[in-house]
């Protein structure tokens, strides 16, 4: 399937293909342009469209895109509902101080936006962080930490 949000990943659209290609769709295309060409682009190729305003996996009612996108997927992995609430707290500005764990993601991000500008190579880097972070999840809930 093919997938399609903004340019310039950070926080949310850096774990939604991650989540999407570990838990959802390991054949996962992205598709990354401005914000005003989504619709066109949805309407061109059939993408699904994730972390832009007025979609289905989108922020709403209080949650963030990663959240959006384990609750239409029906996704119930404790380390993975671990993991969204740090995804959520770093995404949702206002929500930072809610977990220890989203002002280091929050940095993280940003810093490899910095580093890695292009989008694809962005991923590719950060998908590290999230296969290491979801591992420390899996300890957490667990209980070994």
């Amino acid at each position: 399937m093919k997938w399609v949000t903004r340019a310039h990943v950070h926080v949310d659209r850096v774990a939604c293909p991650w989540l999407i290609t570990r838990f959802i769709d390991s054949e996962a295309e992205f598709i990354f342009v401005a914000r005003n060409q989504v619709e066109q682009v949805v309407k061109e190729t059939g993408a699904i469209p994730y972390d832009v305003p007025d979609v289905e996996l989108g922020h709403k009612d209080g949650k963030c895109s990663f959240e959006s996108l384990i609750e239409k997927y029906g996704l119930t992995d404790p380390a993975l509902l671990r993991l969204a609430k740090i995804v959520h707290a770093a995404d949702i500005e206002s929500e930072l101080h809610t977990d220890p764990i989203a002002a280091g993601l929050e940095a993280i991000a940003t810093g490899f936006s910095l580093r890695f500008p292009d989008d694809f190579e962005n991923l590719e880097r950060q998908f590290e962080v999230y296969d290491a972070l979801y591992a420390w999840c899996r300890l957490q809930v667990a209980g070994k930490l």
